[in-house]
């Protein structure tokens, strides 16, 4: 028989393994927002130069 302690280690290992793993899909979405808001304010402001310049 399994002792119940070591079922709960287990269990909360799982948990944290799968927490951790929201963890870094959460972190990338946000990266991945944040390189796209500076691409296109980057693209919008270059627009605005290029034309100030014409």
């Amino acid at each position: 028989m399994t002792d119940p302690s070591e079922a709960n280690k287990e269990r909360n290992r799982k948990i944290a393994h799968n927490e951790e793993a929201k963890q870094v899909t959460g972190s990338i979405r946000v990266s991945t927002w944040a390189v796209a808001m500076v691409v296109i304010i980057g693209g919008i402001l270059f627009t605005l130069g290029w034309l100030a310049l014409r």
